[in-house]
């Protein structure tokens, strides 16, 4: 049987019911009022007014695209600026002219109103934020991390060679909690070392943390970020303690055995293979506490299958630490610290900013924060979702992805329809997300 196509005027559909939710979350803040008062030269009085253009753009990141000439068939959409609550919906070039006038003003200075009012938007609404245990104490995760952006065969301004061997960007990110909500967000060079003002950076993801929560912080970086620097600034901020892997450099692995076999407590995890965990303390100048290293060194002397090496195998991993708990714990918090690398791809593949639109650096950097934002309304979204049992998709999962907030939440396809002064939105009976979607917006709403 043939299946016949047709359009009608009678009907309005939509396929984004879920962008509802998301102007609900944007109505908590107030990015309206503070991008309308912010000064651009070049748009003093401008017919698209800043927060809608801005608003417009994060309703598209919130559908997963990042161009903005996916903007075009929203114009003519009845559906999407009233579930965002906009004036008008700009076209293409509003959108792009817009962004590089913004990233240009440094007075307007969007990027901290981004961050800023993201920050607050997760206290006013009290997202759960899950922490970890060390030792008697409990602290939220603060992630520091670099992902590198593959922009290869572009000529946008900024992309060189990254530490991954693509041409491209090296943004550097700071998330919270174990959810991963985005704290702080800072577009790099490909070229630039990991650990060039990431001091800086994270001084201010600090201050972000602290306007989301008072709990205390854990501060967790990798060995490209082995730094006195940064464990100053952990040591003059209250309430913040850190875990950061050491860089070995040239440091002999013979020396790191000698001292684990003398301060260690070693385990004879098979034959052939031992494993010493333990810590020593040192007085650093410029620091009033001695500081502490944990270590955790493997020697094998045969392999997993029973053949002997000829000379020892040894395995070390070091990391600065303010935590006074076991050494072990200390090695198990830092390894949870890997889960970050799954924030990078949600940010990277599910809201497609890897290769970012904009030709202009400072534009691409607007575009990255906007991109934090509206992953963490995607964030909220998803965890909310979680709180009842009433989703097709259950399980035991602690964090829904981005992907499926997308795909089962903002993609919901409804009727629209206008009557007696009040807006509806009719869906079918067999939507299975429906008692899920309806939950949330009346959550926010």
């Amino acid at each position: 049987m043939k299946i016949r196509f047709v359009q009608t005027k009678e009907l309005i559909l939509t396929t984004h019911a879920g962008l509802a939710t998301v102007g609900a979350l944007l109505a908590h803040t107030k990015l309206t009022k503070r991008l309308d008062h912010s000064v651009i030269k070049e748009f003093e009085s401008p017919y698209h007014t800043h927060a809608d253009v801005m608003k417009s753009y994060i309703g598209l990141l919130c559908q997963g695209k990042s161009d903005f000439d996916h903007i075009e068939p929203f114009r003519q959409d009845d559906v999407f600026p009233i579930c965002l609550q906009l004036r008008k919906v700009p076209s293409s070039p509003t959108l792009r002219q817009r962004l590089d006038a913004a990233a240009a003003a440094k007075q307007a200075n969007w990027n901290s109103i981004l961050l800023e009012e993201s920050a607050d938007l997760l206290r006013n609404i009290n997202v759960p934020l899950t922490a970890v245990t060390a030792g008697n104490e409990q602290y939220l995760p603060l992630d520091i991390d670099v992902s590198p952006f593959d922009n290869s065969g572009t000529k946008k301004e900024g992309v060189s060679r990254t530490y991954k061997g693509v041409d491209g960007y090296a943004p550097i990110f700071a998330y919270l909690g174990q959810e991963g909500y985005g704290v702080n967000v800072e577009l790099r060079e490909g070229s630039v070392h990991c650990q060039k003002g990431t001091d800086s950076f994270l001084e201010q993801s600090i201050h972000y943390a602290r306007r989301i929560t008072d709990r205390k912080l854990l501060v967790r970086m990798d060995a490209g970020n082995d730094s006195l620097d940064n464990l100053r600034v952990c040591h003059r901020n209250p309430g913040t303690d850190y875990i950061i892997k050491v860089n070995l450099r040239k440091s002999p692995k013979e020396m790191w055995l000698n001292i684990a076999e003398t301060k260690g407590i070693a385990c004879e995890q098979r034959e052939g293979k031992i494993e010493y965990v333990g810590a020593i303390e040192f007085q650093e100048k410029g620091f009033d506490q001695p500081l502490r290293q944990v270590f955790h060194v493997i020697k094998r002397t045969m392999s997993r299958d029973g053949q002997l090496f000829l000379m020892p195998d040894i395995e070390v991993h070091v990391y600065w630490t303010s935590l006074r708990c076991a050494p072990w714990r200390v090695i198990e918090l830092y390894r949870d610290h890997g889960t970050s690398e799954q924030f990078h791809s949600e940010i990277k593949t599910d809201l497609d900013l890897e290769r970012l639109p904009a030709g202009k650096f400072a534009t691409n950097d607007l575009v990255l924060h906007t991109g934090l934002f509206a992953y963490n309304l995607l964030r909220i979204m998803g965890q909310e979702s979680l709180r009842e049992d009433d989703a097709p998709i259950r399980g035991n999962v602690k964090r829904r992805r981005i992907r499926t907030v997308i795909q089962n939440i903002v993609y919901m396809a409804a009727r629209y329809v206008r009557h007696a002064r009040n807006i509806c939105l009719n869906f079918g009976s067999n939507s299975p997300w429906f008692r899920t979607a309806r939950r949330l917006y009346l959550a926010f709403a």
